[in-house]
């Protein structure tokens, strides 16, 4: 189970770092190994979060999620992502921002770092709505219930999720203008903070809201299979179920794209702080990415989810976390050090959260059966 659902992880950990050792030597290969295990300990909240959405598709979507989802996730956030930031940064096209990646690899930090406001304003709010929506969602199962039991109840406030969510960006903005040099290009940068969240926060709304809407639709379609199929028949239209289900899936895996493109930022800038090579960054970080998405199908075929039901508690904690320290870091430096270990800490506490649970669960089990054996040993049956 373990080598299949890991086996395209483990193959390309090996192909990758022999082609580092082989291509820039052995400097290379211990850069890309340190890179794909901070990508994996920074992302292992994602894994935790994709799978309690991935469970809901087929196992052709899940497939998808592998293959097409992979490719996305590595050539297009670990690669192409960087480059198109230094190219709206510098105002220069892709292959002269690759030129710059190759050629001027401090130039091209440099640009990706003055970037960094805007990537952490749009990350933070997408990731900030994700935790929000789900502290103040009603959950039969709570894990710290006296936090949890309140803001359950402020959740049937409409809309408090986006209200709270654009007062921290505008707090954020006006702390960052605030603290910045009286300067245009400051108050661009103030401006660009500003426009940056409110656009991490309507792809939120966009992408989530759609896939909510065709995962209810799916729902709704899954509780009349029956009824849907005779008459679909009966019109000449046998398809009908099934192409309503691929909207819902399509618009699940979009989200989770988005997401994964959210929870990579971190990464993506926190990279810098251990090289600027840009191939070196693309292979360490593509990687890691790999071992996520494995961990993702893995905990969704173990239903991991379903035994352990505070994970997902401890991840979504992890999130508002990184959405926090994304937020801060528009003016402050974290290090990643301390982003990769809340989220850790959060999910490992979690965890053990749910053992304990399920222990205390197989106790009471236990008990009531002996006393029930006990009632019959005593009534003579």
């Amino acid at each position: 189970m373990i080598f299949r659902t890991f086996g395209w992880s483990f193959a390309v950990t090996a192909v990758g770092l022999a082609f580092a050792a082989w291509q820039w030597g052995w400097e290379a290969f211990g850069i890309v190994l340190i890179l794909s295990i901070l990508e994996i300990s920074l992302s292992f909240d994602n894994a935790v979060v994709n799978a309690g959405i991935l469970k809901k598709m087929n196992a052709f979507w899940q497939r998808l999620f592998l293959t097409v989802g992979i490719l996305i996730a590595v050539f297009g956030m670990r690669l192409v992502f960087p480059v198109v930031i230094v190219a709206i940064s510098a105002k220069v096209g892709p292959i002269e921002a690759v030129e710059l990646a190759i050629d001027e690899p401090g130039r091209y930090e440099d640009l990706v770092t003055d970037a960094h406001p805007a990537i952490a304003a749009f990350g933070g709010m997408f990731l900030l709505m994700i935790f929000l929506d789900f502290i103040f969602e009603d959950r039969d199962i709570k894990w710290l219930g006296r936090l949890e039991r309140p803001l359950a109840r402020l959740g049937k406030v409409d809309m408090l999720s986006a209200c709270i969510a654009l007062s921290v960006l505008l707090a954020s903005a006006l702390t960052f203008a605030t603290h910045a040099h009286v300067s245009t290009g400051h108050a661009d940068k103030a401006a660009t903070v500003l426009l940056s969240g409110i656009a991490g926060l309507i792809t939120y709304l966009v992408v989530g809201g759609l896939s909510g809407y065709f995962e209810d639709k799916l729902e709704e379609e899954e509780e009349h299979e029956h009824e849907e199929e005779e008459r679909a028949k009966a019109e000449g239209k046998p398809v009908s179920v099934a192409a309503l289900a691929g909207k819902a899936a399509f618009f699940l895996f979009l989200y989770l794209e988005v997401l994964d493109a959210s929870f990579s930022f971190d990464g993506v800038i926190g990279a810098f702080a251990i090289t600027n090579h840009i191939f070196w960054m693309a292979l360490g970080l593509g990687i890691g990415a790999m071992y996520v998405r494995s961990l993702t199908v893995y905990l969704v075929r173990q239903g991991t989810l379903d035994d352990y039901v505070y994970l997902e508690h401890g991840a979504h904690y992890a999130i508002g976390a990184l959405a926090s320290i994304l937020l801060i870091t528009i003016q402050y430096e974290i290090s990643e050090i301390i982003t990769g270990l809340v989220g850790v800490i959060l999910i490992a506490a979690s965890f053990l959260s749910s053992v304990r649970r399920n222990k205390a669960l197989e106790a009471a089990e236990r008990k009531d059966l002996t006393s029930e054996e006990k009632t019959e040993v005593s009534s003579g049956t």
